[in-house]
């Protein structure tokens, strides 16, 4: 009885979306903007990951 290693890395994956939208919500980014980066990071999570780390408010 081993832990399934897909299960595990999504549980990972879902920790990090996670983790990135506190981290927008808690930034000091204008609403819309804030509401922008939420959107992009539930509906293409990885793109909007990789977008939000390299683009995203920063503080």
């Amino acid at each position: 009885m081993g832990i399934e290693v897909g299960g595990l890395l999504g549980l990972i994956w879902l920790i990090i979306i996670v983790w990135a939208i506190v981290k927008v919500a808690k930034s000091s980014a204008g609403g819309l903007a804030k509401v922008l980066w939420i959107l992009a990071l539930l509906i293409f999570p990885l793109v909007g990951l990789i977008a939000w780390l390299l683009l995203g408010p920063k503080g």
